[in-house]
């Protein structure tokens, strides 16, 4: 990526807020319009870059192009300014474990600067997550959401798709043929109460070098067999695991997230299960930001987050493109806690 010198200290290594005020001023002179300037013979825009997504040519905004480029070859901080414009948590950190994870693609204009991204990650043989979809306004506002999801459709074709959607982008993926599962509640806080110790349950931390060991009953709750996803999971996280007669019921992971840590993924066959694991990770949180991200709304599960200081902050809407993503049975294991909004 090319950046003038002038503007490369601000840019890599600027305080936040430099960055944003510089992205934001180069939003507000542009003019609107946005619409593709060179597509293949399929009518797809490509993209260059040196990552594992085809490469490429241009979108025009009037005035001057966007350039359709690998997001594997943008500076982790120009990602992290983009998401900080929609308020989104995820530092570069974030960032970057999910490129080491999952692909993407962004616009980027002729010195560097971001304007849009979107990623997808491959669960399975057959179902693909999308997640990171964020636009600037300007360019949200002249279609280039739209433009962005058919070029992710485009290349997880033939795989069933689902995503957790803003209230904000719902009206757009219901156009593009998704279709609504659950809410997610989005709980968070300041993490003020301990519950009692659990007496001894079966309850043990996991080595990283054993999480094949969840891969079964993950995958029974998750329903695609994801096990690529949480080895790169556990090399960042504390994982917990319940067992029973030696056999997994449950675990739950927790790692930095944001501005604190994130519990999850939780997978339990109950309610009581669940709120085991979490309380297991509890006391090496206490005083700090706690996030867990849920399906449950008025279950004991919900319930139980609310009174150790995890409020619902806000929501989304679980989205599925193809085969039904969800499918719960009584006694069976089930995703109490998602492992990030991109990857469910």
């Amino acid at each position: 990526m090319h950046v003038p010198s002038g503007r490369q200290k601000i840019l890599r290594t600027g305080p936040v807020r430099q960055i944003l005020l510089a992205s934001l001023r180069h939003s507000m002179a542009r003019p609107n319009g946005f619409a593709p300037s060179s597509t293949d013979e399929t009518g797809r825009l490509p993209i260059t870059g040196r990552g594992q997504v085809s490469m490429a040519k241009t979108v025009r905004v009037k005035s001057f192009e966007l350039i359709a480029r690998d997001i594997a070859d943008v500076d982790v901080h120009l990602l992290h300014v983009l998401s900080i414009g929609v308020g989104w948590p995820h530092r570069p950190a974030d960032w970057e474990f999910l490129r080491q994870v999952g692909q993407g693609i962004v616009a980027v204009d002729d010195i560097g600067r971001v304007f849009c991204s979107a990623m997808w990650f491959l669960q399975g043989e057959d179902l693909a997550t999308i997640g990171l979809v964020i636009t600037t306004p300007r360019a949200q506002a002249q279609g280039a959401g739209r433009w962005l999801m058919e070029e992710v459709m485009e290349r997880c074709k033939g795989r069933n798709l689902t995503l957790n959607s803003t209230k904000a982008a719902y009206p757009l993926y219901l156009s593009l043929g998704f279709e609504k599962e659950a809410t997610v509640f989005l709980h968070g806080g300041i993490l003020s109460t301990l519950p009692a110790a659990a007496r001894d349950h079966g309850l043990d931390e996991l080595p990283a070098t054993q999480i094949e060991e969840l891969a079964d009953y993950d995958t029974e709750a998750f329903g695609v067999n994801r096990s690529a996803v949480l080895v790169q999971l556990s090399k960042r996280s504390v994982t917990c695991v319940l067992r029973r007669s030696d056999k997994v019921v449950g675990y739950a992971m927790r790692r930095q997230f944001g501005r604190g840590h994130v519990i999850g993924p939780i997978v339990a066959s109950n309610d009581e299960d669940a709120i085991l694991l979490v309380g297991w990770h509890l006391p090496a949180l206490k005083d700090g930001y706690v996030r867990i991200d849920t399906r449950e709304d008025t279950s004991p599960f919900a319930e139980f987050l609310t009174q150790i200081g995890l409020p619902t902050t806000s929501t989304t809407i679980t989205m599925s493109k193809g085969r039904r993503f969800l499918n719960r049975s009584d006694a069976s294991p089930w995703v109490y806690g998602l492992a990030a909004h991109a990857l469910n």
